[in-house]
Formats: structure tokens, sequence, C-alpha cells
């Protein structure tokens, strides 16, 4: 007896390849004799899952930016920074957070430590850190403590830095991360250190120097992301932004300093203007430093007596003195 045609079917080859049809469909049931087999490949009218197409969806991409050529002016203004920041005395250089952990404490007290510190500093300012880590320092600032300690008690020593409360909480719970899942110890790759609650990129870069001395990238904070732009090295929205753009361009010896230079320089620029208007008259080039700082935002027309070493140097120097004219009338 001859094979039914609807069952022919299954045997058939394929019109467009010239190969046999394809097996049936692993979770198709049984066929049985005389009966055409339908199955979810080969049946046209049956439309696919919903979760199937979703699931051949390819992911959304993220935003990259784009590597640009480094910047016409970038020497010039990096060597006057050079100059300005050649006293180290911002408050970064002294109570930076890479510089608060104990030194004579254990390698694994160490660089926890150092994880403690990059984790407290964002929205704080230095000397607030500084404070919290001396607290911590009393209290027992190692991993086992941390972990047994309570998020009220923890709260109580950060109190001076931003968003305490829930730091005290990302602390009690990273040191529980690293009792629980890297032995008792900070992870020691970027992807470890950015798996633990609030650590991000900036964090996960400095701990990666300050704890590892491995430069596995450049550490971006709000002074870093602003002056960049401000000087027109770069032109990013966000610091991730602008960690990838600078260092498509940035020589790779410069990373271990950006970090350091540009903040103790916002610093100055914010807490003690008047120090950094010393270090412009002190440059080699008085005039090319001025006009540097008030690039990144320091108002140099300020009413007299602000800055009287600003306004001796005017009286004896005519281009510092047209400099300081008012803008309609240079």
């Amino acid at each position: 007896m001859g094979v039914p045609r609807r069952a022919a079917a299954g045997v058939k080859r394929d019109r467009d390849k010239g190969r046999p049809a394809s097996t049936p469909h692993r979770n198709a049931p049984p066929a049985r004799a005389g009966v055409a087999v339908r199955t979810p490949a080969f049946d046209k009218k049956k439309k696919a899952p919903a979760v199937a197409k979703a699931a051949a969806a390819p992911p959304p991409r993220s935003k990259k930016v784009m590597p640009a050529p480094p910047p016409a002016t970038w020497r010039a203004d990096y060597s006057i920074i050079t100059q300005l920041r050649a006293a180290r005395d911002a408050p970064v250089d002294s109570v930076g957070c890479e510089r608060l952990a104990d030194k004579n404490a254990s390698r694994c007290d160490f660089e926890w430590q150092c994880l403690v510190s990059a984790m407290l500093s964002s929205q704080t300012k230095d000397q607030a850190n500084a404070e919290a880590m001396a607290s911590l320092a009393e209290h027992g600032n190692t991993i086992a403590n941390v972990a047994a300690s309570s998020v009220e008690a923890l709260d109580k020593l950060i109190i001076k830095v931003g968003f305490h409360t829930t730091k005290a909480k990302n602390l009690r719970e990273a040191a529980n991360m690293c009792i629980r899942d890297h032995g008792g110890q900070v992870p020691r790759t970027l992807e470890g250190l950015l798996s633990l609650p609030g650590v991000g990129p900036k964090m996960a870069h400095l701990v990666m120097l300050a704890a590892f001395n491995q430069q596995e990238g450049i550490c971006v904070d709000t002074h870093v992301h602003r002056i960049a732009n401000a000087l027109g090295w770069i032109e990013t929205k966000t610091a991730e932004q602008t960690r990838i753009a600078l260092e498509s361009w940035l020589p790779r010896r410069h990373w271990p300093d950006v970090n350091v230079m540009l903040v103790g320089l916002g610093q100055q620029q914010q807490q003690m203007p008047r120090t950094l208007i010393k270090h412009c008259l002190a440059t080699r080039s008085p005039v090319d430093a001025l006009r540097l700082v008030e690039r990144i935002g320091l108002n140099l027309r300020v009413p007299p007596g602000r800055w009287p070493e600003l306004e001796e140097a005017a009286r004896k120097r005519p281009k510092i003195r047209r400099l300081l004219l008012p803008e309609s009338s240079s």
C-alpha cells in the first residue's frame, strides 16, 4: 500500500535548498501512520509564541562615547595645571580618600580601609571623610568588625559624610559579601568591586590603584568631569562618559596623576581661591594661568580688597591689568 500523500510530505526534498526537509521537532508527538505531523517549526499558520520573539530580540545597546583626537590645548593646559599643583596643598593631598587607610595595618585590613574610604567619599568633602574614617578606626575598621556591627552603630560613626545612612547599610553588606563570597578579603578585580553595594566605576578604579597598585582606568569624580569639560578637552554628560573619553586619548603615563591634579585644582578653586590666585602669579606665565582658572569658573573680576596680591600684580603688569578689565572694555 502506498504512503498517503500528506504523510509523504515529511520526506519530500526541500525545493529551495535541494536537501531533505528537517526532522520533526523534538517535542512533537509520535507520528501515526497516515497522519501528517504538524510542529511549530513547520506550521506556517500558527504564530510563534511571544516569549520566543522576545528572546530572539537583540539586547538594547548602551550608548558609547566615540574616541576623539587629543584636544589641541591639553598639553599646554596640563603644563600650567602641573605648576599650579606643585605645592600639593589641596585637601586631597593630605586627606584624600586614598590616603586614609592605615599603612601599618595588615594587608587585608589596609585593602578594606581603602575600599571603605572610597565608599564614603561620594558626595562628601575629604575633610568630612577623614573624620568618619578616624571614628571607624577607633571602632575597629576591619571586615569582620564591620560585618558584626549594626547599621545603626555604623551610621553614628560616619554621620558627617553625605548619605550616611545608605552608606552604613552598604558598608555592612559589603563586609558580609567579602566574607561570604571572597574569602574574607576585598575582591581584587573591577568586576568583583563593582558587585559590591554602593561601588561604582569611580570607586572601583580608585580602589584598584590605592589598594592593589593596579591602574585599570582613570578615576573620574565631579571635579575631573567638570574641569575636563570646562577646558574643552571633552564634551560629555556623565562621569563615566568622561572616563571613557579621557582614556581614549590621554597618555597612560598621566592616568595615575590626572585625578589628584584636577581634584586638587577644583578644591582650590572652590575652597581656597586666594591660594590658587597666588599660585597663578608664581607660574612661568601668570597671564596664561589666570586665563586657565577663569576658564574653569573662577571669577577674577571681584570687588577691590578681596585678592590684594592680584591687585598688586595688576598695578605692575599691564597684561594682567588688561585681563582684569570688565569684559565689555577688554
